[in-house]
């Protein structure tokens, strides 16, 4: 066997060196060929590749099919890395999103605040929100303005539409505003048209009631509902919001202020409403007429009194 072997392995390798150096050569020929630079070699190399390019297509599709996976395969990476930078600049548009959102929600706040109608001899000072300390038993915001700035307790607190509160507390830089919606909040109303005088009380809820009507027959949901100014506590005219029914039907108030966005709040400066002392000149209560000078007394000028001639008369 080892013979057999032997005598193979010296016949294959002729063969094998044989063919390795015809291929060379048919390589250097081919080289030389494609080389030279001649018409006529030129018509062959045309020849040559007419002939044989067109039957090469099942030789050169891998080829092409493997350059066109490469291609795709860069395409795909490509798309995956914009993939990613659009992913990266829409979370950065998002951010954009929501702080342009808050920004406009300010500048509405804002516009409402400065669009507010009030009595021009009202004077006002805006605070922003700090803090909601609302509870279930208490209802309150924290502003960033004090008695630094003149706040005082009792002042009425608005947003950009309607009354939110008053004024229960005072620090040197921050002031404490309890909600209507507060159970200690009550607030004397004036309903509109009918002109019914009531007290809005809070209870803890988002639409307070509506106490003490003189005729509860007068009036109608959708009322606009005012403050009275009774009390002196609060200006008149402020606005509330409208009356609405519960299910059980009590009237409440549904508040025009917006208490799930507080941002700003308007505390109006209103001292109160000052009580008259004395009479005034234009009203002369009874009294003896020798207590009031004679520019006072009609027909005192016009017909003056010689007091010779009443002596003279009474005797």
């Amino acid at each position: 066997m080892s013979r057999d072997r032997s005598n193979r392995d010296d016949f294959t390798r002729p063969v094998r060196r044989l063919l390795i150096a015809v291929i060379c050569l048919f390589l250097l020929a081919v080289f030389l060929v494609w080389r030279i630079d001649s018409p006529r070699v030129e018509r062959f190399r045309a020849q040559v590749t007419d002939t044989v390019v067109p039957n090469m297509n099942w030789a050169m599709r891998p080829v092409t099919g493997a350059i066109r996976l490469m291609r795709d395969f860069q395409s795909y990476q490509h798309l995956s890395e914009q993939n990613r930078e659009l992913r990266s600049e829409l979370r950065q548009m998002q951010a954009w999103k929501e702080a342009a959102l808050q920004l406009e929600q300010e500048n509405a706040r804002l516009l409402d605040l400065n669009n507010v109608r009030l009595d021009p001899r009202l004077t006002y000072i805006t605070g922003v929100v700090l803090a909601d300390s609302g509870s279930p038993f208490r209802q309150s915001v924290l502003l960033n303005v004090g008695s630094h700035d003149g706040v005082r307790d009792g002042w009425a607190a608005m947003d950009g539409i309607g009354l939110v509160g008053r004024i229960s507390g005072t620090g040197k830089n921050t002031a404490r505003v309890i909600l209507l919606t507060d159970t200690a909040s009550s607030v004397p109303a004036l309903i509109q048209p009918s002109g019914q005088n009531a007290l809005v009380s809070g209870d803890n809820n988002a639409a307070p009631l509506i106490d003490f009507l003189e005729n509860s027959d007068l009036v109608r949901p959708g009322d606009r509902v005012i403050s009275s100014g009774d009390g002196g506590v609060f200006p008149n005219g402020l606005l509330i919001g409208q009356v609405a029914a519960d299910p059980s039907g009590r009237l409440r108030v549904r508040l025009a202020a917006d208490f799930e966005r507080l941002e700003f709040l308007r505390l109006l400066r209103h001292h109160g409403s000052e009580t008259p002392q004395g009479p005034g000149l234009l009203v002369v209560p009874d009294a003896p007429a020798d207590d009031f000078p004679p520019a006072l007394l009609p027909g005192v000028l016009d017909h003056p009194v010689d007091p010779s001639s009443d002596e003279t008369n009474s005797g």
